[in-house]
């Protein structure tokens, strides 16, 4: 290579250096940015994970310390003062509807399991959980537990097989046996049906005189 050749080969290296150096004197402030961006976003959420992670040990503490409480009411007292949200929330209610049902207080564990129902940030699981345990506290309004009922035997709907189970038991309670069979069919028949509820629908019907349906590949 000659002199000249090299000479130009420094040139043309010295322009590109010159040239990055006033790409990064221009541009580098939003690399930094970025950086720093990305580092101070990552530390945001792991704060916000430790600080849920916090929350849920003293949801789960204060739920033990309360199940440790054999008096019914006093426990449902103490579980009333939990403070949690979410899903934490959700069993926190789910619990204290059933200390209070245990302590006989069956208006409380309905409004406690209905507040629950009806929140829109609860899973529909514990929703539809919580519509279905109200439906089966004592009550002398059985068109609102028929109604519940209906609504939570809807196709598609976690609790659809129990809940039809239970209707079909108002059915047979009302002397309308039909209703009740045609509803203890539709479980048998139900691929979502568990062999101990299948089982339990069967033993009833054989034990009304009613023919069990034809299953297919059950």
């Amino acid at each position: 290579m000659s002199e000249t050749d090299s000479f130009i080969n420094e040139v043309n290296e010295e322009v590109r250096r010159e040239k990055l150096y006033g790409y990064l004197r221009r541009y580098g402030w939003i690399a930094i940015a970025a950086v720093l961006l990305l580092v101070g976003g990552a530390a945001f959420v792991e704060y916000r994970a430790a600080q849920e992670r916090a929350a849920a040990q003293a949801t789960g503490d204060a739920l033990l310390a309360a199940l440790e409480v054999n008096d019914p009411a006093a426990r449902a007292d103490a579980m009333a003062g939990i403070s949690s949200d979410g899903s934490s929330a959700a069993v926190t209610l789910l619990l204290q509807a059933a200390t209070l049902e245990e302590a006989g207080n069956y208006d409380a564990a309905a409004d406690a399991l209905n507040r629950l129902a009806v929140n829109g940030e609860a899973p529909e699981m514990y929703r539809d959980l919580a519509a279905f345990k109200a439906a089966m506290l004592p009550t002398d309004d059985l068109d609102a537990r028929k109604a519940a009922l209906d609504t939570l035997a809807a196709p598609g709907r976690p609790f659809s097989l129990l809940a039809r189970e239970q209707r079909a038991y108002l059915a047979l309670a009302e002397g309308n046996q039909d209703e009740a069979m045609e509803l203890l069919r539709q479980i048998v028949e139900d691929a979502g049906a568990t062999r101990g509820l299948r089982e339990r629908v069967q033993s009833l019907m054989v034990a009304l005189g009613e023919p069990l349906p034809e299953l297919v590949n059950q």
